[in-house]
């Protein structure tokens, strides 16, 4: 019992010097935080061949708040710039195929991260488009299929809608905002302001700094160890190896299909999203393609 009290009095003793002292004796220079380095801007930076106008302090900052969320977001940034690898290819040509400038794919980026996420509005996708949109230019939604989930149709259903915003305000940014903002929305403030500049205009807040966001996003992708991003071109998603059969009559059961091209229920889901149900009536005929995975080794999509 004497020793219990007399070890447990020199503890005491140690650390009220501990205390006192502030315990500075025992930090070394492994325990130290990393320094936190302000993302530097570029000198100039277009988007869709339209000149961002950084000599203004306003917009100088907030493209570097935008800068500064997204570098240190460090998790969800690098998901989605592995996932780029995967769906730019994707994204790219039929941006090309409906004349839409390239600099869209990091409005997709900044819509959904790449991933099929959705709203609380009900907006669904890679593009986040909302039901009524979707079925005015021409996506199949319903309880069986959603074809905003398909990525080549979601993307060039994107590019008409696009381009309409276009005629409307020939000017790419207005564009992009009014993706957020919605046509009307952006309308309403050009003529409650009598400005037809995005940089120049009062917006919400969140369309405010949706196109920032998506010229940040554009730094980070072209430029991402600039911003503290280090990968490799093997740690970019490759895409993923299939072929498509054309189907057009009913699938009553998915499940029992899947097994049928060698695959299971889980990947014709991952590789077919815009298939919402276990069934796929078809009493019209219409022809869906149906994507089946060529392999699911990683290796193999290494080597392509």
């Amino acid at each position: 019992m004497k020793n219990v009290l007399y070890f447990g009095a020199i503890g005491v003793l140690v650390v009220s010097i501990l205390i006192i002292t502030g315990g500075t004796h025992l930090e070394t220079d492994s325990t130290r935080q990393a320094p936190v380095l302000v993302p530097k801007l570029p000198d100039s930076l277009r988007f869709c061949g339209e000149a961002v106008p950084l000599q203004f302090f306003d917009v100088y900052e907030s493209l570097e708040r935008e800068l500064i969320i997204n570098s240190f977001l460090h998790s969800q940034t690098l998901i989605w710039l592995k996932k780029t690898g995967r769906y730019f290819p994707v994204i790219e040509p039929i941006l090309a195929a409906h004349h839409i400038p390239d600099d869209f794919k990091y409005l997709a980026v900044a819509e959904s991260g790449l991933s099929h996420v959705v709203s609380p509005a009900g907006a669904r996708g890679f593009w986040q488009i909302l039901e009524g949109t979707a079925k005015d230019y021409g996506l199949e939604v319903n309880e069986w299929v959603d074809e905003r989930y398909q990525l080549e149709k979601a993307t060039e259903a994107a590019c008409r809608y696009l381009q309409d915003s276009y005629d409307t305000f020939q000017n790419w940014t207005l564009v992009a905002a009014s993706y957020n903002a919605g046509r009307r929305g952006i309308t309403r403030q050009i003529d409650r302001q009598s400005e037809t500049n995005y940089y120049d205009l009062l917006l919400n807040e969140e369309t405010a700094r949706y196109v920032y966001r998506i010229l940040a996003i554009k730094q980070i992708v072209e430029s991402p160890e600039q911003y503290g991003f280090i990968l490799s071109e093997a740690d970019y998603y490759r895409p993923m190896n299939s072929h498509a059969n054309t189907v057009t009559t009913t699938i009553e059961n998915l499940s029992e299909y899947a097994r049928k091209n060698q695959t299971s229920y889980k990947l014709l889901k991952l590789f077919n999203p815009w298939l919402r149900d276990n069934s796929l009536p078809n009493s019209h005929g219409k022809a869906y393609r149906i994507l089946i995975p060529e392999t699911r080794l990683l290796t193999n999509q290494a080597d392509n």
